[in-house]
């Protein structure tokens, strides 16, 4: 696969970039991934960065709903809205989308074991708009793999959570063209310590997995490939991370390619969003964490990345504030319009530096790759642990290096500096909560009863038999039927995965 110096943008391996002219002809999409409190709190921060230029959304879900609990579970007590806005059923995404216009806005949901049940109570709320699934734009996570190696928001063993995964792959191939179905996420990985090459090693390693399951379920590897995104994080080394997307596009435009015969183009290629890492983020000196992103930022804009987050200077100490993310915006737009790398496609193609680590960062993603199949692939490899004792390895030697000097952390064992001032934090107001279960004690009190529990036990049955469960599921979300309930209905047939 070693083609770069041979490589043109919008062509096959693609290293250079997935389209010709890349940011010369459109820009990257711009997105602050936002959530927290109430559908009304929401909503109001989603309304406010569309008029400061997002061109995105990006939705952030608390633990409870990540996990299928509602907001009135005891196990939902003390983080509703905490990490993210609460979504418990229809009424609530109403409330959370409301003044929005879906069938214009392109919507990324971060959200996975619960992924069917929040894509369709998107898919309800638009439809209460008048927007039909055809018409909607966006990305759902819906990866379920890493969540058993690197984040722990899974409900139920692999193999019932891969048929949620492929079921929605095919529901939308059918209902939804326009839509991403899965965003395939180094992201976290690399949060945990993975370093650059095992975030793109165990990343493709579950795309390769997911293709495959999708092959086995019957679907076209050219109709579903052109709908399959990453999402990765983009760390402080510059030039390492410009390699990193470079080697990404290579590697797994080969892998389609080669692996599973794809002969589509687009279903070659590596579509993905970036966002900042935010482990990069210090407690200590905030204002250096506003260079740490631009720097980021930069190196995923010199990468070709199709889609951006930028994080917030204050959150690694809190949710961040208005002013915060006004700013981490600001950052993407400056470098979008003022710099003026965007004239250039792939700039620095022909470093040699660059094209080294390219290369380098290819052969180690692939030679892990290779370890990985030789285990039986990702699933099997996630049930010996594999990824998680590599990636807890790596973490443990950064950190060694940390404490030891030989890795500077500016602020936090160099450069440091007495502080006596604290930042203005964004506080989650706990009034939130109650409006938040007032809505649902609502919902439930004015459905009907009869119509949920007939449509809880359809999903249970299409869940016990091979049926596609996106219908009974957005069925029963139209009749508010609660994510908790859904969650709960297929708790009882496929069970709930334990940690080894």
């Amino acid at each position: 696969m070693m083609e770069s110096n041979k490589s043109q943008p919008g062509r096959y391996p693609f290293t250079s970039g997935i389209y010709p002219e890349m940011y010369r002809k459109r820009l990257w999409t711009m997105r602050q991934y936002a959530g927290f409190g109430s559908a009304e709190e929401s909503n109001k921060r989603y309304r406010y960065l569309l008029k400061q230029g997002v061109t995105g959304l990006s939705l952030a879900f608390d633990l409870p709903t990540q996990i299928g609990y509602d907001s009135d579970h005891p196990m939902a007590e003390g983080e509703v809205g905490r990490v993210g806005v609460a979504v418990s059923s229809l009424a609530d995404m109403e409330v959370l989308l409301k003044d929005i216009p879906l069938e214009r806005v392109s919507t990324s949901m971060t959200i996975n074991a619960t992924a069917a049940v929040l894509l369709a109570l998107y898919v309800a709320a638009a439809e209460k708009q008048g927007v039909q699934p055809g018409q909607l734009r966006g990305t759902v996570q819906n990866d379920i793999l890493k969540e058993f190696i690197a984040r722990g928001t899974y409900i139920y063993p692999p193999g019932p959570s891969m048929r949620l995964v492929t079921d929605l792959f095919a529901w939308c191939g059918r209902e939804m063209p326009g839509w991403n179905t899965i965003s395939i996420s180094g992201y976290h990985m690399r949060e945990a310590g993975a370093t650059a090459a095992q975030e793109l090693a165990f990343t493709f390693a579950n795309g390769i997995a997911y293709v495959q399951a999708a092959v086995e379920a019957g679907l076209d590897v050219n109709t579903f490939g052109q709908r399959l995104s990453f999402f990765f994080n983009v760390h402080m080394n510059l030039l390492e991370e410009v390699a990193k997307f470079r080697a990404a596009r290579r590697i797994w435009a080969g892998i389609m390619k080669e692996r599973f015969k794809a002969t589509e183009p687009r279903a070659q290629m590596c579509r993905f969003h970036t966002q900042t890492a935010g482990s990069s983020l210090t407690a200590q000196q905030i204002d250096n964490n506003v260079v740490r992103t631009t720097l980021e930022a930069l190196a995923a804009v010199l990468g070709g990345t199709q889609s951006l987050h930028t994080n917030s200077r204050d959150e690694a100490l809190a949710l961040p504030t208005e002013d915060s993310v006004r700013l981490a915006l600001r950052t993407q737009q400056i470098i979008a319009h003022e710099t003026r790398i965007t004239e250039a496609v792939d700039p620095l193609a022909g470093s040699y530096f660059v094209e080294e680590l390219t290369d380098r960062l290819e052969r180690e993603t692939l030679e892990l790759i290779a370890a990985i199949d030789k285990l039986g692939g990702a699933v099997t490899a996630i049930e010996t642990n594999y990824q998680e004792r590599e990636i807890a390895r790596s973490a443990y030697e950064f950190q060694q290096a940390v404490e030891q000097g030989e890795q500077i952390i500016v602020g936090v064992n160099r450069f440091v500096a007495d502080e006596s001032d604290t930042a203005s934090l964004q506080a989650i107001d706990q009034r939130v909560v109650k409006i938040q279960l007032a809505r649902l004690k609502k919902v439930k009190k004015e459905r009907s009863t009869e119509e949920v529990q007939q449509a809880l036990e359809h999903l249970k049955s299409a869940a016990r038999n091979d049926d596609n469960l996106l219908p009974p599921i957005l069925n029963a979300v139209r009749i508010y039927a609660t994510l908790g309930e859904i969650s709960d209905a297929l708790r009882e047939v496929f069970g709930e995965h334990k940690a080894q």
